[in-house]
């Protein structure tokens, strides 16, 4: 396995990515691989490893390099409170220009399939801006996965449940129980909304399973884990040349 950190530069700054892909074969259908609230850490670098284990080229972007040096959180008291302000740089149109940036850098990487669709992952605070790009580039994603998606259904006119003409990727949503940042009546919202726009989609909740499952950590749960893992894999198949 190749397993890289590089540079991408964005109109915004140098985002600092990590790149992962098979060391034989390809080019690998890109996967882009969004971090969650905590950053980018061991458990999520295993992650993006195992999914390009299968085949794929997957970028693992930093995606608070607007406001901060990469570096890895802590739960001191202090890491809590400056990744809660750290999450407030990561809106819906910065995440499209760095969707752009990481495609463009892709055009130059001979493990990347570029001719091919495209495939996006995205955990927590990511699982809204995957949809964002299903839409922003549907000519190019195939495929998206949101997995304990936080607030993907809210109050506000500009809610992403709102937001999903021109979609034509294959939706898949990996819900939590007992999650605040996306409850089990906002699960409905959003079927009936994915239901209503003709989306190819399918909704997994994970009943007895935290928000923050899937990565390796004090959240996880394997069961529910795996069940994503089994649901991507398969997803990507179909979808992914």
């Amino acid at each position: 396995m190749i397993e890289r950190e590089i540079s991408i530069e964005t109109a915004d700054g140098a985002m600092p990515t990590f790149e992962f892909h098979p060391e034989d074969g390809g080019p690998f259908p890109i996967v882009l691989y969004l971090m969650d609230a905590p950053s980018i850490r061991p458990a999520l670098k295993d992650m993006a490893s195992r999914l390009a284990s299968a085949g794929y080229c997957v970028l693992l972007p930093y995606l608070y390099y607007r406001k901060s040096p990469y570096r890895e959180f802590g739960t001191s008291d202090e890491d809590m409170h400056e990744r809660r302000e750290l999450m407030q740089s990561v809106t819906r149109e910065g995440a499209l220009v760095d969707a752009d940036a990481m495609l463009a850098y892709a055009a130059t990487n001979p493990a990347a399939n570029v001719d091919g669709k495209v495939g996006a992952v995205g955990f927590c605070m990511s699982g809204p801006l995957v949809l964002a790009l299903a839409q922003h580039r549907a000519d190019k994603v195939a495929a998206i996965a949101s997995v304990h998606g936080a607030w993907i259904v809210t109050d506000q006119p500009d809610s992403p449940h709102l937001q999903l003409d021109n979609i034509d990727a294959e939706v898949y949503f990996a819900w939590a129980d007992n999650d605040p940042t996306a409850t089990a009546e906002e699960m409905a919202t959003m079927d009936e909304a994915m239901r209503n726009a003709g989306i190819d989609y399918r909704i997994d909740f994970m009943e007895g399973a935290a928000h923050g499952f899937a990565p390796a950590g004090e959240r996880y749960d394997r069961g529910a884990s795996e069940r994503h893992w089994e649901r991507v894999h398969a997803m990507f198949q179909r979808r992914l040349p």
